[in-house]
């Protein structure tokens, strides 16, 4: 949800608090009633009681930014893409929020998105609720999927229920409602100890599913709310159909009965920092092995090398990840894990997309664009990249120069995908070590073909990867 950079009194307003171990652990301090349940102190035991939904077993997910899209800023304008994107490849459109926006303590001329002033409204600059419906019908006639944000942990200073309900917020030592974070100045924090908000939330959730048939939801802060109110809500929802759940938390209990898929925050920080050098492949390996413990088997994790936090706080893909664009991109696709692009990525958008006022993309065919659909075509029909338990395991390959490169094997039923990559900006001669990748591969983007024997040697220049599937 990070929406605010800003500088007061010469002290910087801590970005992406809500993604970092330090923010979690104030979370807790400050909000103990939103804390329901302890996590296991061994996370690898977790099993999960849900199952994503069969059609998500090799999707890809793609954030949609209504506002800045197009020209117009609308529902009727976006699906005007619609084409390009199935021709992209991805499968699940996630939209941004919405719902009308808050005009109390706005920040900026158009506000965040964030601040939700109706949850069962729209915002009138998309569009209206028939605009809506069609535009779900239009994606589900190109065979792709479609899930919403949801802001349930807060709302718009003027929010009806502020009124109606005011016993449904939080309140602090003075009796006064607050925002749930200091900088969150235009929103208000919600109460979940109070069972009626539960259940208005929960109801309001599925009025969308039912009335407009959105296929799930992606949920803002989820690790700010109860586990045990989106364990009830994913078990109300999945009554009307399977839907598919992402959590903005790296929080593995979320996976248990409540959410397929979870942020792989952690993973993308150290890929920045590998980029600007500060860290090495060592600790991207590191980092990829502690998390298979961490995560209950089959629990999918969204890998990006962009969204709207990282893009208009944190700056473009190219100026966080440099030469190294492509490279990250590739391992978002072939790592476990589900990959998501962020509207514009595909364009080669080098611009960050301001927050709170309109500020369109630039749409236009780029060297990105084909990555992203020859990348999305190897991810859907090839089984060992799969999502979750549908696809192979990841097995560490050893090389000569462990700092600098990664390479890895996924096999499933058959198929097989060696990857190599070179993380550094100087050139690199990669001798693999072991056997478990020996064997003939095509070049999946020369489509040369290359036999693998022990202690076989590929050359890479910085930066460059190789993407090898097996014959």
């Amino acid at each position: 949800m990070n929406r605010f950079k800003i500088l007061t009194n010469g002290k910087l307003l801590v970005l992406m608090l809500l993604t970092t171990s330090m923010f979690v652990a104030l979370s807790c301090n400050t909000k103990n009633s939103k804390t329901d349940s302890n996590q296991s102190a061994n996370d690898s035991e977790m099993k999960m009681e849900i199952q994503p939904p069969e059609w998500s077993k090799n999707a890809t997910i793609y954030e949609v930014n209504i506002r800045q899209y197009t020209e117009e800023g609308t529902f009727d304008a976006f699906e005007e893409h619609l084409p390009r994107l199935k021709d992209l490849g991805v499968d699940i459109l996630w939209l941004m929020p919405i719902h009308p926006i808050g005009e109390k303590n706005r920040k900026g001329p158009l506000g965040s998105y964030y601040s939700v002033k109706d949850y069962k409204g729209i915002n009138p600059n998309f569009g209206d609720k028939e605009d809506f419906k069609e535009l779900v019908e239009k994606i589900h006639e190109q065979d792709m999927r479609v899930i919403i944000d949801w802001v349930a942990n807060h709302t718009a200073w003027d929010n009806h229920l502020i009124e109606e309900h005011p016993e449904w917020y939080s309140k602090d030592s003075s009796g006064n409602f607050h925002a749930p974070v200091e900088d969150w100045q235009d929103v208000v924090d919600l109460d979940y100890d109070n069972q009626e908000l539960r259940k208005y939330m929960r109801n309001a959730m599925k009025y969308w599913v039912k009335d407009f048939n959105i296929d799930g939801y992606r949920c803002d802060v989820a690790s700010m709310v109860p586990t045990d109110f989106w364990n009830k809500t994913r078990k109300s929802l999945d009554q009307i159909k399977p839907v598919f759940m992402l959590a903005e938390a790296n929080k593995p209990e979320l996976h248990e009965a409540a959410f397929d898929m979870t942020y792989a925050w952690d993973l993308h920080f150290i890929m920045n920092e590998v980029a600007k050098g500060k860290k090495t492949a060592i600790d991207l390996k590191e980092k990829i092995a502690e998390d298979q413990k961490k995560y209950p088997e089959g629990a999918y994790r969204m890998l990006f090398t962009s969204n709207h936090d990282e893009n208009s706080w944190k700056g473009s893909m190219y100026e966080r990840l440099g030469e190294g664009v492509e490279t990250f991109a590739v391992l978002t696709y072939t790592l476990p894990g589900m990959p998501l692009i962020y509207n514009g990525q595909e364009a080669c958008m080098d611009k960050k997309l301001e927050f709170f006022k309109k500020d369109e993309i630039d749409w236009k065919t780029c060297e990105m664009t084909d990555l992203y659909k020859n990348l999305n075509k190897l991810k859907k029909n090839n089984k060992a990249l799969w999502n979750g338990n549908h696809g192979g395991s990841y097995e560490k390959i050893k090389t000569n120069n462990s700092k600098e490169t990664l390479a890895f094997l996924r096999a499933k039923e058959g198929d097989a995908v060696l990857v190599v990559t070179n993380l550094s900006d100087s050139p690199s001669k990669v001798s693999l070590k072991g056997k478990k990748y020996v064997g003939k591969y095509t070049d999946y983007f020369s489509k040369e073909t290359k036999e693998l024997k022990k202690k076989s040697s590929i050359n890479l220049d910085k930066w460059e990867y190789k993407v090898f599937v097996k014959k």
